[in-house]
């Protein structure tokens, strides 16, 4: 029997709800879709620094262990409330090509970056249901009241002239309660 490595991402989902289901195979704009359907958005950066990146991560970015990366991760509210983690990866050396203006984007939104440059490319999503061993939980749960048992988030690459960024956006149990 062949079974997937544990920390495998996944290119479809199975054994989902569908209020989740919904959130996560859109493939447009995150930030706009939960702008649409709050009265107060925003977006708070919580970390930024150059960083080694996880085992996890290399292998999509094409980088080494010893190779240092942007990392930047976010929080999207709606209102008070975090409904989105992001956590965004960029290799050091791209930080000077086509993705030199990320590093001063402070609260302003990655999405909306990303999604009107028509040049820019996405990888097709993937998908990963984080349990509290996975890197990126403890991280996403950091400002929510109760930790739950698991959290759902999908990834994928987009790229400019060549050069990548990762995003992964893990989505907070509040962005159920949000209108589909």
């Amino acid at each position: 029997m062949n079974k997937a490595h544990p920390l495998a991402w996944r290119a479809a989902l199975t054994s989902i709800p569908y209020h989740y289901r919904v959130w996560l195979q859109d493939s447009g704009s995150l930030t706009r879709r939960i702008q649409d359907r709050c009265v107060k958005f925003c977006v708070k950066r919580v970390f930024q620094s150059l960083s080694k990146i996880y085992e996890d991560e290399q292998s999509v970015m094409g980088l080494r262990a010893s190779e240092w990366a942007m990392v930047r991760e976010v929080y999207l509210y709606c209102g008070n409330t975090p409904v989105v983690f992001a956590h965004s990866v960029v290799a050091h050396k791209d930080l000077r090509g086509a993705w030199r203006g990320l590093s001063g984007l402070g609260n302003k939104s990655l999405g909306t970056v990303l999604f009107t440059n028509p040049k820019i490319k996405r990888t097709p999503l993937e998908f990963k249901k984080l349990s509290r061993s996975h890197f990126l939980y403890d991280r996403a749960c950091a400002r929510l009241p109760e930790k739950p048992h698991n959290l759902w988030a999908r990834r994928s690459l987009f790229t400019l002239h060549g050069q990548s960024i990762l995003v992964t956006e893990v989505f907070l149990p509040a962005i159920l309660d949000l209108p589909l």
